[in-house]
């Protein structure tokens, strides 16, 4: 029996829309190929361009362990940005107004400009109830605010303590290697003070 001249047409039209098809499917695949090329380039690209831009603005991206606080178990090389050629006494001051006792376990410290430092403030709540409380930090001179860089600071947030207790609150800081010359003392002084609406308010007389 002999085809009729329809079939016969349609089969190579059949044919150039799978040739046709399969092209474009080709065509896709290579464009996935080299977007999936770029993709990774870029990533692989992306760790130093942000070195190089963190090293040209001058931020330290390291976090609190690879820094070397005391007591953290990473293993990171020191701090290459320490000034050894000047060293900054730092004092501490607490102002303890208040049925609290309130203080620094230190009175002072010497470290060099980008030095990593903790220290330990210790604060006991003589009263018979819970207090919430906060502190402040100031510091002296004026000029050494911008240049006492606080990692981990108790003053970051408000306390809650239970009648008769005690708490040991770590200061984690560096002070930036672009002090001014001639401040050669900061002081670092705090001040702690009841925060009302979350405990019951002292008894008049009290403070």
């Amino acid at each position: 029996m002999s085809e009729s001249p329809q079939t016969s047409s349609t089969r190579p039209s059949a044919a150039r829309a799978r040739l046709g098809l399969r092209q474009a499917n080709l065509a896709m695949v290579g464009k996935l190929a080299v977007i999936t090329g770029l993709m990774f380039g870029f990533g692989y690209a992306m760790v130093p361009m942000y070195r190089h831009i963190c090293a040209a603005l001058g931020i330290n991206v390291l976090s609190l362990g690879d820094r070397q606080i005391p007591g953290a178990t990473s293993s990171v090389q020191p701090n290459t940005q320490v000034d050894l050629s000047r060293t900054i006494t730092i004092e501490f001051d607490a102002n303890a107004r208040g049925p609290w006792d309130f203080k620094p376990a230190v009175r002072s410290v010497q470290v060099h400009p980008g030095e990593l430092m903790t220290v330990m403030y210790e604060f006991r709540n003589r009263q018979d109830r819970p207090m919430a409380a906060q502190a402040i930090p100031s510091y002296a001179p004026k000029q050494a605010t911008s240049h006492f860089n606080k990692m981990e600071c108790f003053c970051f947030a408000e306390h809650t303590l239970k009648p008769g207790e005690s708490k040991r609150w770590p200061v984690t800081f560096v002070i930036d290697p672009k002090l001014p010359k001639d401040v050669a003392t900061i002081t670092l002084s705090y001040t702690f003070f009841e925060v009302g609406g979350k405990v019951p308010a002292a008894p008049k007389g009290s403070v």
